[in-house]
């Protein structure tokens, strides 16, 4: 997330990222405890490939999340409302997650974030209440639209509309591979 948005800067205006919902828990459940903390271990891989995201081990009295649907329909609830924020909003919620280890799928959590990052947490509850199931059919067309792609890795970059980059890569690699298509384009 945060090598796409330097690319952005690098870039400008050549290039513009849509950021797309893809579920890592696509059906609510309550994950055993031992065996979450046990998985979020696998976090600290990225951690040392990424110095400025911060990966912790979950040890936060919250309990695991339940399902990433409530996070992604709370990402769309605010990009539509206030789009200023959404940048801030993406990044204060993977870290919400990975480094405070806050239950993202839980609404008020979700509008504490909302509220981190200068949105109206009433107003931004009252619309995900008021927009939510149709913001859930968006997730799941976004999910669904990668899964026949085939898409299954997080993250993956999609260039182009035509060119699928699994895994996290280095900016540089991002930024070779988009100069390279604008390249092709302008020939």
């Amino acid at each position: 997330m945060v090598r796409l948005d330097d690319l952005v800067d690098r870039l400008g205006d050549s290039v513009t990222v849509t950021w797309r919902s893809f579920l890592l828990r696509t059906e609510p459940k309550t994950p055993d405890r031992e065996r979450f903390v046990a998985y979020t271990r696998s976090w600290l891989r990225p951690a040392e490939l990424e110095p400025r995201a911060t990966f912790r081990v979950w040890d936060s009295d919250d309990p695991p999340p339940r399902s990433s649907l409530p996070a992604q329909i709370a990402w769309k609830v605010l990009a539509r409302r206030r789009p200023d924020l959404e940048r801030d909003f993406r990044r204060r919620l993977f870290s919400a997650y990975f480094a405070d280890n806050r239950d993202i799928s839980d609404w008020g959590r979700l509008a504490e974030i909302a509220g981190e990052v200068g949105d109206d947490p009433d107003a931004f509850l009252h619309d995900a209440n008021e927009h939510q199931l149709a913001l859930a059919e968006e997730v799941v067309a976004d999910h669904r639209a990668a899964w026949e792609r085939g898409i299954t890795a997080v993250p993956t970059v999609v260039l182009d509309d035509a060119v699928a980059v699994p895994g996290a890569q280095d900016t540089d690699t991002y930024e070779a591979l988009v100069r390279r298509l604008l390249e092709r384009r302008a020939s």
